[in-house]
């Protein structure tokens, strides 16, 4: 399932449209803690989520699976 559009909102939030058109939250709170997405915790650059290849990522190279964010989608 590709990721066709991302949007950061608040509280850690992502807005996720995949290519069935289906839309999903995802909470990236339980991951700032971890490894590099530490540096997400700055609001600036979590707000540079893009979409990249069917998923999304940062400028610094943080990325999630598109299973993953399907999956733990809300």
């Amino acid at each position: 399932m590709k990721v066709v559009k991302v949007k950061a909102i608040d509280d850690y939030q992502l807005k996720i449209t995949f290519e069935n058109e289906e839309e999903k939250t995802f909470d990236v709170k339980p991951y700032l803690n971890k490894g590099i997405f530490t540096e997400l915790k700055e609001p600036q650059v979590f707000y540079a989520v893009k979409t990249s290849l069917g998923s999304i990522t940062w400028p610094s190279g943080q990325d999630f699976s598109p299973e993953t964010l399907y999956m733990e989608g809300k």
